[in-house]
């Protein structure tokens, strides 16, 4: 019998003074029984720096034709196509092809390794992104990680913060390829 997937429940309070948006969102979140905290994690990060009333979590790694969130407009043409971890360079190629913007947010100690390999396969890809956050900084924020949680994000100035509790992560991003978002 297969596993079946752990729900999450998160409140999130974005501030994001940047893009002047200031919103609460009750997320769902379905973690596949080979995701980590961690990587779960990336994805709420990655939905509040992107926060929009159209993004949505996606199939991830259930499914090979869905990004880990996407945006659709009104007529179902993909706006954002979001991707968590190190995805090989045609999953990147083929997304990028498919929407109007794509960016990947990577994570791991071994992001220098894989970038290595793959960054001179996408670089020609003029819609793509990809962002660092580096490790030790994923793995305190995987340990915010509750099956129910009470989340603040704050951006400001390119700084974020995370918050639940008492405890704060703070996020600084850095960009492999593409504007910084």
């Amino acid at each position: 019998m297969a596993l079946k997937s752990t729900i999450f429940k998160a409140d999130l309070q974005i501030s994001n003074m940047d893009r002047h948006y200031y919103e609460s969102h009750a997320l769902t979140i379905a973690r596949h029984p080979s995701e980590t905290d961690e990587r779960m994690m990336m994805r709420v990060l990655a939905f509040a720096i992107h926060a929009h009333e159209y993004l949505t979590f996606g199939k991830g790694l259930s499914a090979d034709d869905e990004p880990d969130l996407w945006q659709k407009d009104l007529t179902g043409a993909i706006d954002l196509w979001i991707e968590v971890g190190q995805p090989d360079d045609r999953r990147i190629l083929k997304a990028c092809g498919r929407a109007a913007r794509v960016v990947v947010y990577t994570y791991s100690s071994t992001t220098h390794i894989w970038w290595n390999q793959t960054g001179s396969r996408i670089e020609r890809a003029k819609n793509l992104a990809v962002i660092q956050v580096p490790a030790e900084v994923s793995q305190a924020l995987a340990a915010l990680a509750e099956r129910s949680m009470q989340l603040q994000c704050t951006i400001q100035d390119g700084q974020i913060w995370m918050n639940s509790g008492d405890k704060t992560v703070e996020i600084n991003l850095i960009a492999l390829q593409g504007e910084r978002t």
